[in-house]
């Protein structure tokens, strides 16, 4: 948990801070996010926007998938989202774990629930490990 906390505390003016996210804890299996989401996070209808739900499931699988591979750069591949429960303005909390790993490939799952455990919405996403060349960029 301590390379998740270090990588995002210099995350000032990315997504992660952007949306609001907090690291709640994390080992190499499971990763817990939160999010008090406000008027900002909302859609016209008043409810937490689908695109902020399925962020903080992306966001969260990609640290659980990085934290598996001891902070190994990983790039979202696919990303299935089912809405369940609509989400309005308060604590959300979003747990994400590994499913399966093989070769390059890290398949895990997210949910998002709110304080009263509703199930909001479920992820499955499949990332792909970068390998790093000397004196070169990322490739996948």
């Amino acid at each position: 948990m301590d390379q998740l906390r270090k990588m995002i505390e210099g995350e000032g003016n990315t997504f992660w801070s952007y949306l609001g996210c907090e690291l709640v804890g994390a080992d190499e299996n499971e990763v817990h996010i939160a999010l008090q989401a406000g008027p900002q996070h909302t859609n016209v209808m008043g409810i937490v926007h689908g695109g902020v739900l399925t962020s903080l499931m992306d966001q969260a699988m990609g640290m659980v998938a990085m934290g598996s591979r001891q902070m190994q750069s990983c790039v979202t591949t696919n990303l299935n989202v089912h809405f369940l429960s609509a989400m309005r303005q308060g604590a959300l909390q979003v747990k994400a774990r590994i499913l399966h790993q093989a070769g390059r490939t890290i398949t895990t799952e997210a949910e998002v629930r709110n304080s009263e455990g509703t199930l909001g919405c479920m992820s499955t996403a499949t990332f792909r490990v970068l390998h790093k060349q000397p004196n070169d960029s990322d490739k996948a």
